[in-house]
């Protein structure tokens, strides 16, 4: 019998991994999109080097805070930008449908589920981190609040505390990366706006940037690095971005035919 090439059984290959379940929610996948495989690729490289760039600059340079509080302050950045964008989004993407004629306008609305999906999905998943992570530390409920009820009843609670702090952790093992690779991809994509319409995300990119550039300036810097090193890091995101923007519209109106006129029925 030939064991080489073996396959998984059924119900473990029918189980999504947290990346796949990420880019399902966070992805836009609208079937009559247009997805530029150029503009894509492009994105993703600037992000890439964007992480390079972060790592060298903690390497090269001093952090002043401690390396784990310059991690946690970039996590902080990635929620801030998740409040940014959603408010951006919201804002935005409620003026564009109420600017669309009709039928665009009821076509651009049956759209919305998709990024109200991913927000929903971040919101849930950072929740559920935030909340196991208070049960581990005993923010929630402790075993100090049910003594004095008996040795059977403390037997117990000390079983299901361990069975609740190994369900926990495993969840936290799990929903940390789930929930960055959430942030991450609905940052990336602007929370699917590609779904309403291919011109909204690179509307929508620069203001993000942008707003988390002037976040920084105030800022104290993470990094004792010289000015120029600092502040060539700093607009070096904006800059590229805006770039990338400007040419993705232009060239969704070169080579598909598409424009803001035209998104908008007038």
């Amino acid at each position: 019998m030939n064991t080489t090439g073996r396959t998984p059984p059924a119900p473990f290959r029918s189980m999504a991994n947290p990346h796949t379940v990420a880019t399902r929610l966070a992805v836009p996948s609208r079937e009559d999109r247009i997805d530029d495989p150029v503009v894509r690729g492009l994105q993703w490289a600037r992000t890439a080097v964007g992480l390079v760039a972060t790592v060298w600059l903690v390497m090269a340079y001093p952090v002043t805070q401690g390396r784990e509080e310059f991690v946690m302050g970039k996590i902080e950045d990635l929620l801030y930008a998740c409040v940014i964008m959603f408010t951006t989004a919201f804002l935005a993407v409620t003026a564009f449908i109420c600017a669309a004629r009709s039928p665009l306008k009821g076509l651009y609305a049956r759209r919305l589920p998709g990024p109200l999906y991913t927000i929903g999905a971040i919101l849930l998943s950072f929740g559920a981190c935030w909340f196991m992570l208070a049960c581990m530390k005993g923010d929630v409920v402790s075993m100090a609040d049910f003594a004095g009820h008996g040795f059977f009843v403390n037997l117990l609670v000390v079983l299901l505390f361990l069975a609740g702090g190994l369900a926990c952790l495993i969840g936290v093992i799990v929903g940390i990366p789930f929930t960055l690779l959430l942030i991450v991809y609905g940052v990336n994509s602007s929370f699917r706006v590609g779904d309403i319409h291919e011109l909204l995300p690179p509307l929508l990119s620069p203001l993000l940037v942008w707003s988390l550039f002037g976040l920084n300036l105030l800022d104290d810097p993470e990094v004792a690095a010289p000015p120029i090193v600092l502040y060539t890091f700093l607009l070096g995101g904006p800059v590229s971005v805006t770039a990338l923007s400007v040419w993705e519209i232009w060239r969704l109106r070169r080579r598909y035919g598409m424009s803001l006129r035209g998104a908008l029925g007038r």
